[in-house]
């Protein structure tokens, strides 16, 4: 007898069939490639903290990381002491990359504590690098980066990325003529948090003030800028009880 293949019933028993079948495929690939993933995000985390202390391959003008083949050597080399910091506390803790930010703000928040905040601590040419990883909210949706500054609390480089921003505007948070301009940047007046503003109206548009806390925005990208200060003036100010330690 043939299906009567246009009665309710089988198009219900079809599409649940259709149903159980892709999510059994879907959990086979997220199950198979979770190794894969997992790792993918580790070489990218890894990628992006050098990147911040100046280990990478840019020419001139390009942004270019150090490649996969060789990022693990070259974060073992550089990156001296991975930290998890509590108020002025630190312990040390070699996974502390492996942290999720946003996990971890929704986690403190659920259990009413001290987040915990890795810290990455670097060394290049004999100069000591603190490098801070950062996360907020862009136009349309999270933006993150790492702060890499020195002993005397100035901004020694940033790396920046979005999820995402509009191509063209708010994604060049991530080119060289943006990120560049952080670096010699203050975020501390004496004993007094600043952050670092996205200002259009900076009266500094070649960037040579380094104590004016703030750096020219990118036209077109409001949302997108003030999201970035905000991120920076959030995450940056939770690190300055531990940061001003290392000047004592």
């Amino acid at each position: 007898m043939a299906k009567n293949t246009e009665s309710n019933l089988y198009t219900i028993l079809f599409a649940t069939g259709m149903v159980v079948v892709v999510g059994a495929l879907l959990a086979f690939l997220a199950s198979s490639l979770k190794e894969k993933i997992t790792e993918n995000k580790r070489i990218e985390k890894q990628q992006n903290i050098l990147y911040a202390m100046g280990v990478n391959e840019n020419d001139e003008t390009s942004v270019e990381f150090v490649s996969k083949s060789i990022v693990g050597s070259e974060f073992s080399k550089y990156i001296t002491k991975q930290l998890v910091i509590t108020g002025t506390d630190a312990v040390e803790d070699e996974n502390a990359y492996l942290i999720d930010l946003k996990k971890e703000e929704a986690a403190s928040k659920a259990e009413n504590r001290e987040r915990k905040l890795p810290l990455f601590i670097g060394n290049k040419e004999n100069v000591q690098y603190y490098i801070i990883p950062v996360r907020g909210k862009g136009l349309w949706d999270a933006i993150w980066g790492y702060v890499a500054i020195d002993n005397q609390l100035v901004v020694q480089g940033v790396y920046f990325d979005h999820a995402g921003e509009t191509p063209g505007l708010g994604s060049n948070i991530k080119e060289r003529f943006f990120m560049d301009d952080f670096k010699g940047e203050h975020f501390l007046d004496g004993d007094l948090f600043k952050g670092i503003s996205v200002s259009k109206g900076n009266a500094d548009p070649k960037n040579l003030d380094k104590t004016d806390f703030e750096v020219d925005a990118i036209a077109g990208s409001t949302i997108t800028g003030d999201g970035l200060a905000a991120m920076l003036k959030k995450d940056l100010k939770m690190y300055v009880p531990y940061l001003k330690t290392l000047k004592q």
